[in-house]
């Protein structure tokens, strides 16, 4: 007399990653991210490869598990994928201050972002007529 499983929220040519924290501004991050939606996955990959943005470490390793999850616990195509969505959101907010002049302090906020990158299998004649 459980619960009843939660309905899942991708469908069954998709597979995501998240990572909940990482330590950039969300503006930062969605500049990186919007450069590879709609993009095919082995693209996004060399883009994030070659980029020279700090963060696109961070976004091709989040990448790399959708499509890991993908081939592995879906059984997905690798060759068909794409990034159907990356989203960006904001996390949590470090606040600290910062020593100013006449003994008074000003406020640092360092910002955390998390990320969620959903990789969706192309259909078949759709991936052959962009070849």
């Amino acid at each position: 007399m459980g619960k009843s499983a939660n309905p899942s929220r991708i469908a069954e040519n998709e597979a995501l990653a998240r990572n909940p924290m990482i330590r950039t501004s969300p503006r930062k991050l969605n500049l990186v991210a919007q450069l590879i939606r709609n993009m095919d996955a082995s693209r996004a990959v060399a883009e994030l490869t070659f980029s020279k943005r700090r963060v696109a470490g961070e976004v091709k390793k989040v990448l790399q598990a959708a499509i890991a999850n993908a081939e592995n616990n879906h059984q997905l195509d690798v060759d068909r994928l794409y990034v159907s969505s990356a989203t960006v959101g904001r996390a949590l907010v470090m606040k600290r201050f910062h020593a100013r002049a006449r003994g008074r302090g000003a406020r640092v906020e360092k910002l955390f972002s998390n990320l969620t990158i959903i990789v969706r299998e192309r259909d078949a004649a759709v991936a052959e007529g962009a070849e």
